[in-house]
């Protein structure tokens, strides 16, 4: 049997639950400080060939202090036809993600590495934002918090600083 599995090795947190993106929105927001790496997972059903747009935000802390875009680029990956293929393809690492028109289920995958946020200007917390788009696209985004510094049954909230 193994040392551990996934629900005692990745915090999963929840950023934005499913919903239409036609305002755009901010997801919650996540701390940084016990994982040592980050994937955030999104997952649109794009009803509508209006595309839409996911950027990397970081902040100061959990309640949004300084919040801006991300200024250093990170490794993205895509499916932009879940129904045709499971296959993760490798895009052009960046800040934000356009989805394009097509009318298909998507999956965009972001790896941040906590070092990549402003450290030096006290960032230490992530989160994502949808640009407005049409309420035929519903959307919905995880982070996977992985690399815990302390390993334990139950892992360290990452919704408080």
């Amino acid at each position: 049997m193994p040392k551990s599995n996934f629900a005692t090795a990745v915090k999963v947190v929840e950023l934005l639950p499913a919903a239409a993106d036609a305002a755009g929105r901010s997801s919650d927001i996540v701390s940084l400080k016990n994982a040592t790496f980050v994937t955030i997972l999104a997952s649109l059903s794009q009803g509508n060939a209006a595309p839409v747009t996911l950027t990397l935000m970081q902040a100061q802390d959990v309640a949004g202090t300084g919040a801006k875009p991300f200024d250093r680029p990170v490794p993205i990956w895509a499916n932009l036809d879940t129904a045709a293929s499971d296959t993760l393809v490798r895009q052009a690492d960046g800040v934000s993600f356009v989805s394009g028109a097509g009318v298909k289920n998507k999956q965009v995958v972001f790896h941040v590495d906590p070092a990549q946020l402003d450290v030096n200007g006290g960032y230490k917390t992530v989160f994502i934002t949808t640009s407005a788009s049409n309420a035929a696209n519903v959307g919905s985004v995880l982070a996977l918090l992985e690399g815990h510094r302390y390993q334990s049954a139950t892992l360290p909230s990452a919704i408080i600083d």
